[in-house]
């Protein structure tokens, strides 16, 4: 069964699909074409039907799909919005958009406070923070001691959590975000802009490796 056509009522026909994806997110028609070129070449690396699964997606960005990634399960996660176990091409181009160069900072800004609340608590909290902060570390090949990261993490918590009751609520991270580039810029892939020209490098690297 392919994943692409599982819709209720009557499937929509590739057309019909690429002009909501469009009215819906920050993609130009001929953006959304080029991502489902990139779609189908993603979803068909290990399990070809028509889905991305969790281990293509690792595969995608780390060259790896058996290492347990958080950082990858979270991202995955949040792409996968039917909450389904795949993303489907809808999920990915809504998903991706939020990427986009021309997407507002509010989303990007959204997208990275639900990325940090892992409890889905409508809070980051000590203990999930440091958990993504040692995530990134240990994807980085960066290895410090666990002093330094309760450091990092504390001092965090105590610039964002203006309140001071121990988490970080949406507009504390906003304000934070806000007056903090670098995380704005984590949040947005340039090529994104010219995906129709060139696919991003990672593409050639989704072969399962022996």
């Amino acid at each position: 069964m392919n994943c692409f056509c599982l819709t209720k009522g009557k499937p929509k026909t590739k057309h019909e699909q690429t002009s909501i994806l469009v009215q819906e997110t920050s993609f130009t028609v001929n953006e959304v074409e080029a991502l489902f070129d990139l779609f189908k070449k993603l979803s068909s690396s290990i399990i070809d039907d028509g889905c991305i699964h969790k281990e293509e997606f690792q595969l995608a960005l780390f060259r790896n799909s058996s290492k347990q990634n958080l950082l990858a399960s979270r991202v995955f996660d949040m792409f996968d919005i039917k909450r389904n176990g795949v993303i489907e091409f809808g999920e990915f181009v809504r998903s991706l958009s939020i990427f986009h160069p021309r997407a507002s900072e509010d989303k990007k800004i959204e997208f990275a406070f639900k990325l940090f609340d892992l409890g889905k608590t409508g809070y980051i909290e000590h203990s999930a923070l440091k958990e993504m902060v040692l995530a990134t570390l240990t994807e980085s090949d960066v290895t410090v001691s666990n002093d330094i990261v309760e450091s990092i993490v504390d001092k965090t918590m105590k610039e964002v959590d203006l309140k001071g009751d121990g988490k970080i609520d949406m507009e504390e991270w906003k304000e934070y975000a806000l007056k903090t580039p670098s995380l704005l810029k984590m949040m947005t892939l340039p090529y994104l802009k010219d995906i129709t020209m060139a696919f991003p490098s990672f593409v050639l690297h989704t072969e399962a490796e022996d």
